[in-house]
């Protein structure tokens, strides 16, 4: 796959994407579903076990985006037994191989498809017309089909989260990010990293090291230590591999795990990790599905619903800074706080977003500067 694009969106659509409204969305922050265009029930037919698939863009691997997703495969076999049956293809690369895989899995008799990338996009709502009476589930898409929705998590809770256990351990009040593409989704994860980091210790700053790829274990490295070079004693990640940690664990300075637990990868600079749990968005499709019918919904789903979740935190973690981890998750869980709100200073000191206000779900998506506290230039 070209190094331009990544498992969730390509440099090459982005415009298109940020252009386009976000279908379905409401001003005020939501975690659960938000209203599709098109939110009909698909009939599934089930005569037998339900026939599930995934299509993977990389190895399952064991750690990260592929992996976590197929941890949400697996809890589908464990919750529902021989009421289903699924398959995974891993590596397909987007485009035409996704199309000839999507066109396979439907042809074997699948009637619930999972794509778990952005750039399966086209390929999957050109298949989904082929197939009326199969339905498709797109991950951190934007377009739905009568018989195809779409479904992604507040990745950015789980950075917010790691941010204000981060503001807390810091000594040196320097945080660092590997971070992948300069897209929203990922200055989205580093601004509520570095917000929560600020509602801990409002005197930390962010330095970030853009290594313009989602897997590239010897850039990762080469950006942990660099950032450590700089003075930098937590990190996180916006990438696919263990690299940041293992940089971490190695330097003697703290980590946290992205995407998948990645406590077993350093031990010791482990703090916790902010990992998405895909299982409560796949068991809930496919209870529809065996129930006779899917709905096509544009899903984004958060700390609320269990999506994203702070595992294996660290028992050397003090007393205090678990508490206050627990009550801010309680705070994301219950809506009484969100990432995003307000005041919020971009890098300039101009407000964009006011005292006692939300940012609203389009913003947030289309996020192309960074907050205060964050050092540096904006990749152009």
């Amino acid at each position: 796959m070209p190094d331009f694009l990544n498992r969730r969106m390509s440099l090459r659509v982005l415009a298109l994407a940020v252009a386009i409204p976000v279908l379905g969305c409401s001003p005020k922050i939501e975690t659960g579903t938000v209203a599709a265009t098109t939110p009909a029930a698909v009939p599934v037919a089930v005569t037998g076990p339900l026939k599930i698939g995934f299509v993977y863009v990389g190895p399952v691997g064991n750690a990260g985006w592929t992996y976590a997703h197929d941890l949400g495969r697996k809890a589908i076999e464990k919750e529902f037994g021989d009421k289903v049956k699924t398959t995974f293809v891993e590596n397909v690369a987007e485009g035409a191989d996704a199309e000839r895989v999507f066109r396979d899995l439907a042809a074997q008799g699948n009637t619930l498809i999972f794509g778990t990338t952005f750039g399966y996009m086209e390929p999957m709502l050109k298949v989904a017309k082929d197939f009326p009476a199969v339905n498709f589930q797109h991950a951190t898409g934007y377009k739905t089909a009568a018989n195809m929705g779409v479904y992604d998590a507040h990745t950015y809770e789980g950075a917010y989260l790691a941010g204000v256990v981060a503001g807390k351990m810091t000594k040196s009040g320097k945080l660092g990010v590997v971070a992948s593409i300069p897209i929203p989704e990922v200055i989205r994860n580093i601004n509520a990293f570095t917000l929560g980091a600020q509602s801990s210790n409002p005197a930390i700053s962010t330095r970030v090291v853009w290594i313009n790829k989602w897997f590239d274990p010897g850039k990762e490295r080469e950006g942990a230590l660099a950032l450590i070079g700089q003075g930098v004693d937590v990190l996180i990640q916006n990438t696919d591999s263990p690299a940041t940690l293992q940089a971490a664990e190695e330097k003697g300075v703290h980590a946290f795990g992205w995407d998948s637990d990645m406590s077993k990868i350093g031990p010791k600079s482990h703090l916790a990790s902010a990992t998405i749990d895909w299982s409560p968005y796949y068991k809930k499709v496919v209870t529809e599905a065996l129930a006779g019918s899917v709905k096509s919904a544009d899903s984004w789903w958060g700390v609320k619903e269990g999506a994203i979740v702070m595992a294996s935190i660290n028992a050397a973690l003090p007393a205090d800074v678990r508490t206050l981890l627990e009550q801010k998750t309680a705070a994301i869980s219950d809506g009484t706080l969100t990432p995003f709100q307000g005041p919020i200073m971009d890098q300039a000191g101009k407000e964009v977003v006011a005292a006692g206000q939300t940012m609203a779900i389009k913003d947030m998506k289309g996020l192309r500067y960074y907050v205060k506290g964050v050092d540096g230039a904006m990749p152009k």
